[in-house]
């Protein structure tokens, strides 16, 4: 983690004295551009053509994909890419979210208020999910930098408060709080609470990571897959794991 390159990203794109009349302006979302001029300030890597396709970063040696979310959305990328470059996806999470609303008719911005959640790298295990299949190749990193965000939303929900169902119109990042990278297998034991027991259930999983129950079936489903981890048994309806031998 660069912190001071982070700045020098963010400022690029946002302007220290940027306005609040120009957010969302950008073609692309500013949280995309900033990330983008972080992982490579030389922008004559930026939106690089390559078996027709159109990466993200493109160092000559490695691919660098940027994605907010749905990695659905980048399974035929990787199925071209893979095979002949190292790719990096990056996939962005609030850590700590301001949020702000944006009235349509008025245009006026509301104060902006502490969202209760704080957001983790267990978020990206339901993005992993998804391009399960690609998990295992050699060629595939991850990195998810957690980041202070301020979200811009319109006013444009169907509740009586136009907050249920609004729109995101933007994300600023104030700053950058972590940075979670996953290069080779033994990385996901990262995901592992050292507070976990010998033999562990998904329960034992929701109560020292503090993530819930969806989330951690989601984590122990790709960490076997991984081999990270290995079913030895049931305990009642659960499944019963522990790390696998060669990383204990």
């Amino acid at each position: 983690m660069d912190e001071k390159r982070f700045e020098e990203a963010k400022n690029k794109i946002i302007g220290i004295q940027r306005s609040r009349a120009g957010i969302g302006t950008l073609q692309e979302k500013t949280v995309h551009a900033v990330l983008k001029n972080y992982y490579a300030p030389d922008e004559t890597t930026h939106e690089i053509v390559l078996e027709h396709y159109v990466a993200d970063i493109f160092t000559g040696k490695e691919i660098i994909e940027i994605q907010n979310g749905n990695f659905n959305k980048i399974r035929t990328k990787l199925e071209v890419f893979l095979e002949r470059h190292p790719v990096t996806v990056v996939y962005p999470i609030p850590h700590t979210k301001w949020l702000i609303w944006i009235d349509e008719e008025t245009g006026e911005f509301s104060k902006k208020r502490k969202s209760p959640r704080t957001g983790s790298a267990y978020q990206a295990f339901k993005e992993l999910y998804r391009i399960k299949s690609y998990l295992k190749h050699g060629n595939l990193k991850f990195c998810f930098p957690l980041m202070d965000v301020e979200e811009y939303r319109l006013l444009n929900g169907w509740s009586a408060d136009k907050k249920k169902g609004s729109c995101r119109y933007d994300r600023i990042p104030v700053a950058l709080f972590d940075e979670v990278i996953i290069e080779r297998r033994e990385d996901y034991l990262q995901f592992l609470p050292y507070e976990l027991p010998v033999t562990f259930t998904s329960a034992d999983l929701v109560q020292t990571a503090r993530i819930p129950l969806k989330t951690a079936h989601l984590v122990l489903n790709i960490l076997y897959f991984m081999e990270v981890v290995e079913r030895i048994g049931k305990s009642g309806r659960s499944y019963l794991y522990k790390i696998a031998d060669d990383l204990s």
